[in-house]
């Protein structure tokens, strides 16, 4: 019986480069796959997923309105697994549809993304994903100071911490770093004190 997975981690931790070497493995038994990747996330082009590594794919992209039951009949009965990369940007429904197409149309579907925004607050499509993944596994990262990365800090444009605004700003390593929780709480003045962590 097929799973919905959830695969989650603080920014920079290699899921987009799982995905895409899971992806590989599947058509290296020449096997098919649906990759998907939000319409939103253009930091290597609209449609495109790409690793930090250098790696990069192309991949059909989904936004609010995308019903993943009929991208995957109409696209092609013959899809062995779908991949979904930045999965924190899917609605609840989408994550309930992938959810019914994992156990109801028997294709595993396995999503990447992060579980929390710079807030320390979910996002909704990863919060239904804790819920209804069957199973979920945590990809680690590490903090400029040597300890578990499971936090996003994002900055401005001159390098101060951001604590407040909209949920979704896409950005990457010059908005955002992974960090640990004491790091996330650490104080303004803690954070002058860090430079290798916020300079």
């Amino acid at each position: 019986m097929s799973k919905l997975y959830f695969r989650y981690a603080a920014m920079n931790a290699g899921k987009s480069t799982a995905l895409l070497q899971v992806a590989h493995n599947y058509e290296e038994r020449g096997m098919r796959v649906r990759l998907f990747t939000a319409a939103l996330d253009d930091r290597t082009g609209t449609g495109v997923i790409g690793s930090r590594l250098g790696l990069q794919r192309s991949a059909d992209t989904f936004g609010t309105d995308t019903e993943f039951r009929r991208a995957h009949l109409e696209a092609s009965s013959a899809v062995a697994c779908v991949l979904i990369d930045e999965a924190q940007f899917l609605t609840p429904a989408q994550v309930r549809q992938l959810h019914r197409m994992a156990h109801c149309e028997d294709i595993p579907v396995i999503c990447y993304g992060l579980r929390s925004d710079f807030r320390g607050e979910a996002f909704p499509g990863a919060a239904m994903l804790l819920t209804l993944a069957d199973d979920v596994e945590e990809m680690k990262s590490i903090c400029a100071c040597a300890r578990k990365a499971t936090m996003n800090l994002r900055f401005d444009a001159q390098g101060r911490r951001v604590t407040e605004g909209a949920q979704v700003e896409i950005g990457g390593n010059e908005r955002y770093r992974a960090v640990c929780p004491a790091c996330f709480y650490a104080d303004d003045d803690d954070a002058q004190r860090a430079p290798g962590l916020f300079g």
